[in-house]
């Protein structure tokens, strides 16, 4: 019985093992048949036109129909469905997508809008015929291989013969089986330069275009190939203090998407709006209200943080090769784009060429034969034989000229000829066409001969009839990086419990910290000198007497913290200042010698590394003989959170007071202003603009005649046209020329900014003023070129100091009259050179405390690092009492 159970076991298992076979052989087969065919004739575009099938049969279809006028939608989906076999559906969205593109059809009718998403009629209400464009470079039957429809009934395109770099304009995207395809859109008229480029055996490089506009930066395009990445961005503007414009959106968005996104970020917190208003039609306008006190050039950047202001699209060009899928990027496309156009029109001219040439064969051929009356010799035969044998008999001493052998295909050709035509033959104009058509056989040979240089002439021509208007839409340029944490709206209250140790955005009963974000990361100190860095939560323990909380700023070099410490129970005292710009979140530090029982015993956290002096107090235990003493902190260098640091003291201290506000000890902050990205920066990229301290700020003159100072904020944005960006000298002058339209003179003006938070116009209000030139420099120097006059000769050039010229007045004042000739020019010459004055030197002599000079060594301060600088800020002071 048990072999019984177990033979039957066996046979359960191996009919089970059969049906797996049989399963995985169908999926063997029909799963690769089945993704070879979404990858070949679905999703993925073939190199030879740019089309994947569904186009391909699209345009086919349209070229059927063809006839000068308007089609319905509706008709031409329908006749397509004879070569396409997925129903209508997919096909009128293919054909709207082509139609949106504005290059291969001639759209009428609501196409929909690419920028606002809203989809296109139904295909009965909408027509489309081909444009001039698509007629002159994807059709040439002659050139094209011809295969049965998938009925058998009709025929259609293997491919169309196009003459263009089509994919690469158009772009084009597929998910097939196991890959997919993404292809941007680059621009018309860059392609045609680029393929004429390659033609001429020169480089080139090609980068994206996008419908939509904006702005990109390719910097990590990488040719389009996979891995890549291009950083696109809407065009965002400034319309007052309170109003941003969106007037061009990012590739892959539309102005409902990027909207949503913006609400969604207001809702979380991220930034922080007043309304939206839409007013999108044919161009975007989106305009952002922002409430009172919200700084325009922050919620720009956080647009680009934190909504659809900015993507990331990644290009993977894939296409078909020899049916199959190639992985290529954008400049091998361009190439063998254009590398099969140049294949095409010399086979064209090698098409027309022997046309020319069986032209002028049979040409020639009716000309012997009506000349040298050969039609006479078939009178005499009765059978057809005999006539062309009569005729090859006739024509045989007259041929031996002609390019090729008379067929009797050419015989029979001639006895066509009716005999009217023979009557009105005229020798000398069938002459005049032989020699046309010899002129035109050694055009086409010349073209052969120099096909590169025809081809180059032919893109020309294209760019010519069709590039007017296809001017580059994106911007390029190099994106900065936007700090998230920088950016975001604190709307979150952060609290503090010191003694129990906890901080938290729930905490409302405890102290008020700081605003928050949900992203950012606080830096937290306790009393036993330990430190830590966590996100901001409702509720997180950070350890028990807590004596410092603040938002933790990555790579922050400038916030200073300074601290004493006692080491163990009843160890030395140790002085020491640091930075912290990098830790590991929620990783307990020891910033003391990690002995059991050390306590911190003064604390400060300078944003501006200030140096304070404090009074050290200590115990009377022993023979102490000075008690007092006071520590400058500036005498102490900055180093590394984990160095043990300075001896203040060996013996017990009673507790520390603040003494003096300090300084800072670090150096001003050197400012670079970026003209890639249009940003400032302390990383050293682009013009050095000065060392800033505290309140020192910068001076912006835009060309529209405005001036104004702004504290130069890394965050600060630079869209307008700025002829002048440098660091502000309160009293140095700035002289201007400009041109007064309603008194049409030129003007002269130096001024001063005497309200450093106003932004002021310094020329008249009248639209058609406009600014000349404008200079910082103290001694000024400009030339006036004079305008010749009639019957006079032209004054001579004159050169003006503009400090001599007018005193220094209101920047309202209208200024002084520059002269009353018509002037050609106005330039600005190399300034008369200017010494600054050397600031007086003072000699300070610090003395030392009388109490400290009858210290005991054993009693000195033991500090051997000095570091000294001159920049002023606040300081943040904790006293603890021991």
């Amino acid at each position: 019985m048990e072999e019984n159970q177990e033979g039957a076991q066996e046979e359960q298992f191996n009919t089970n093992k059969e049906e797996l076979i049989k399963v995985t052989g169908m999926y063997k087969d029909w799963f690769l048949d089945y993704a070879s065919y979404v990858i070949l004739e679905r999703a993925v575009p073939a190199i030879e036109d740019g089309f994947k099938p569904v186009q391909r049969r699209i345009m086919h279809s349209m070229k059927d129909l063809d006839d000068g006028r308007y089609n319905k939608v509706a008709n031409i989906v329908g006749h397509t469905m004879q070569y396409h076999p997925h129903g209508d559906a997919s096909i009128g969205d293919a054909m709207v997508q082509i139609g949106q593109k504005d290059l291969l059809i001639d759209t009428q009718g609501n196409w929909g809008n690419i920028l606002t998403g809203d989809r296109a009629a139904a295909p009965r209400y909408i027509e489309a015929r081909l444009s001039k464009f698509a007629l002159e470079v994807l059709y040439s039957p002659k050139l094209t291989e011809w295969q049965l429809s998938y009925d058998g009934r009709k025929q259609e395109p293997v491919n169309l013969p196009v003459k263009f770099p089509l994919l690469l304009a158009q772009g084009a995207e597929g998910i097939a089986v196991g890959l997919s395809t993404r292809v941007l859109p680059h621009n018309f008229n860059e392609l045609i330069d680029a393929s004429i480029r390659h033609l001429r055996g020169k480089s080139f490089k090609i980068v994206p275009d996008f419908p939509t506009g904006g702005i990109a930066d390719v910097s990590d395009y990488k040719d389009g190939k996979r891995g890549g990445r291009v950083r696109v961005r809407a065009k965002i503007n400034q319309v007052d203090k309170n109003t941003l414009a969106i007037t061009e959106i990012p590739f892959g968005t539309t102005t409902t998407s990027l909207i949503d996104s913006i609400l969604k970020a207001n809702d979380k917190g991220k930034i922080k709006i007043k309304r939206i208003e839409d007013n999108t039609a044919a161009e975007v306008e989106i305009l952002i209200h922002l409430p009172n006190n919200i700084s325009p050039d922050k919620t720009i950047d956080a647009l680009y943080a934190f909504t659809q202001c900015e993507n990331s699209v990644s290009p993977l060009g894939c296409v078909i090769i020899d049916h199959k899928p190639i992985f290529l990027g954008v400049s091998d496309v361009l190439r063998q784009s254009t590398d099969h156009t140049l294949e095409l029109l010399r086979r064209e001219l090698e098409i027309k060429l022997h046309e020319l040439q069986e032209q002028w064969h049979f040409a020639s051929l009716e000309r012997i034969f009506i000349e040298n009356r050969i039609y006479r010799d078939i009178e005499e035969e009765e059978t057809w034989e005999g006539v062309i044998s009569a005729i090859d008999k006739g024509l045989q001493p007259h041929v031996k000229h002609l390019i090729r052998e008379v067929t009797e295909e050419d015989i029979v050709r001639l006895t066509e000829i009716r005999i009217k035509r023979i009557s009105k033959f005229d020798i000398d104009k069938a002459q005049q066409k032989i020699e046309a058509l010899e002129g035109e056989i050694e055009q086409v040979k010349h073209q052969l001969d120099n096909i590169v240089d025809f081809a180059v002439d032919y893109f020309k021509k294209l760019k010519k009839d069709y590039g007017e208007g296809r001017e580059r839409k994106t911007e390029l340029r190099i994106f900065d990086d936007i700090e998230a944490t920088k950016v975001v709206i604190r709307n979150t209250k952060l609290y503090v419990n010191r003694k129990e140790g906890f901080i938290g955005t729930s905490l409302k009963k405890d102290e008020y910290v700081t605003d928050c974000s949900d992203i950012d990361d606080v830096i937290c100190f306790t009393a036993d000198g330990k430190m830590m860095v966590t996100k901001v939560d409702t509720k997180t323990f950070i350890g028990k007497d807590i004596i410092h909380v603040a938002i933790f700023k990555k790579k922050d070099k400038r916030t200073i913290y300074n601290m004493i410490y006692r080491d163990g129970k009843a160890g030395n005292s140790y002085v020491k200042r640091f930075a912290v710009t990098s830790i590991t979140r929620d990783r307990e530090y020891d910033l003391t010698n990690e002995k059991k029982d050390s306590k911190v015993l003064y604390f400060s956290a300078n944003p501006n590394g200030e140096a304070e002096v404090v009074t050290v107090l200590l115990r009377q235990v022993g023979s102490i003989r000075k008690l007092k003493f006071d520590l400058d902190f500036a005498e102490v260098m900055i180093k590394g959170r984990n160095v043990k640091g300075n001896i203040v003291t060996k013996y017990s201290v009673k507790r520390i007071e603040l003494k003096e506000e300090g300084v800072s000890t670090l150096k001003p902050r050197r400012i670079w202003f970026d003209d890639t990205v249009k940003r400032l920066n302390v990383d050293g990229r682009g013009e050095l603009l000065g060392e800033f301290r505290g309140d020192d700020r910068l001076l912006i003159i835009t060309q529209d005649g405005v001036a104004k100072t702004i504290k130069p904020e890394l965050i600060t944005r630079f869209d307008e046209e700025i002829v002048v960006l440098e660091k502000w000298i309160p009293k140095k002058p700035i002289s201007a020329i400009y041109w007064e339209s309603e008194k049409e003179r030129y003007y002269v003006k130096r001024f001063l900014i005497d309200n450093p938070d106003k932004e002021e116009k310094f020329i008249s209000e009248h639209p058609n003023s406009y600014l000349e030139i404008v200079s910082t420099d103290y001694y000024p120097m400009a030339e006036i070129v004079f305008t010749k006059t009639k019957g006079k000769d032209r004054r001579p050039n004159e050169e003006i100091n503009l400090e001599e010229f007018i005193s220094v007045k209101g920047i309202k004042a209208l200024g002084n009259q520059l002269t009353t000739e018509k002037v050609n020019q106005i330039n600005l010459l190399d300034p008369l050179p200017y010494e600054t004055p050397e600031p007086a030197q003072e000699e300070v002599e610090k003395e030392e405390p009388e109490e400290e000079k009858q210290t005991s060594e054993d009693d000195k301060i033991e500090l051997k690092d000095i570091r000294k600088a001159d920049t002023s800020s606040e300081s943040q002071t904790k006293l603890f009492d021991d």
